[in-house]
């Protein structure tokens, strides 16, 4: 399957680092225009320069800009006022004993993880479905549908996140856009290998602190792996896809057979 996304250009929420950078690399190696957006200049500089040593000639732009807020998101519209593709990856996670969650940070999951995804398909989702074609990815988790007992204020925020993408899709039906949601398993990301050792022995060596990792807190999961972030991209870009125009309002699962359900 050759995948062509020539022409248009796509939209990639925290992609300075990680899932967002090689979804971003992903979709310029298919011929998509990208833009990397993060509240880092210094690390979207850094990540343009990566991709564009990764896909020689690629467009690639970048907006320094905090979408936590309306102002933040305000800047982006300015920058860019209109996309075929857009990637709501931003997001933000960490352990916490349920009962010590605090107000402040259920809302600070909710706008970051939701509110921010939200903002930016209400001002994208109308220029195109009247153009009549777009692609909205949101990237969610399988902690949206196996509540993780040591973060269920991150669980919350990507279950809401599966919600708003199905009824958004509702919104956009018979237009030519399509919305979906994509079920990431545990991934393998600098955040994520922080992460893990703050549940596993640090002393370990990385290959064996995600064995165990997966071993203690995973083991569901049937690929019995961390999930590289390449092996989301390919996903997302397939999804950006013409050959994709039969999927929407769906939660698509990458999750190393994670969930255990046979139904999607």
């Amino acid at each position: 399957m050759r995948i062509d996304l020539t022409g248009r250009n796509a939209l990639v929420t925290g992609s300075s680092q990680g899932i967002g950078l090689a979804i971003a690399t992903g979709l310029a190696e298919s011929g998509a225009e990208v833009v990397l957006t993060g509240r880092s200049r210094d690390r979207l500089d850094a990540a343009a320069a990566s991709l564009r040593d990764q896909v020689p000639g690629a467009a690639v732009a970048a907006v320094g800009c905090d979408l936590t807020t309306e102002e933040g998101a305000a800047e982006l519209y300015a920058a860019v006022p209109a996309v075929d593709v857009l990637v709501n990856n931003l997001g933000i996670f960490g352990s916490r004993p349920p009962l010590e969650i605090t107000d402040e940070e259920w809302r600070t999951y909710f706008d970051t993880n939701v509110l921010s995804a939200v903002r930016l398909i209400r001002h994208y989702l109308p220029s195109m479905t009247r153009k009549g074609w777009g692609r909205v990815l949101n990237i969610a988790s399988d902690s949206a549908l196996v509540i993780p007992a040591e973060m269920i204020h991150y669980g919350m925020s990507k279950t809401a996140l599966v919600a708003a993408s199905r009824g958004f899709a509702k919104e956009a039906a018979g237009t030519g856009v399509t919305v979906n949601s994509v079920i990431a398993g545990p991934t393998h990301t600098g955040g994520v290998e922080d992460f893990v050792y703050e549940l596993v022995d640090r002393d370990l060596p990385w290959e064996r602190a995600q064995r165990e990792f997966m071993r203690l807190h995973r083991p569901q999961s049937l690929l019995q792996r961390l999930i590289e972030p390449e092996e989301i991209a390919s996903m997302v870009v397939y999804l950006s896809s013409v050959q994709a125009s039969a999927t929407t309002g769906a939660a698509v699962r990458v999750d190393g057979g994670y969930v255990d359900s046979i139904v999607p």
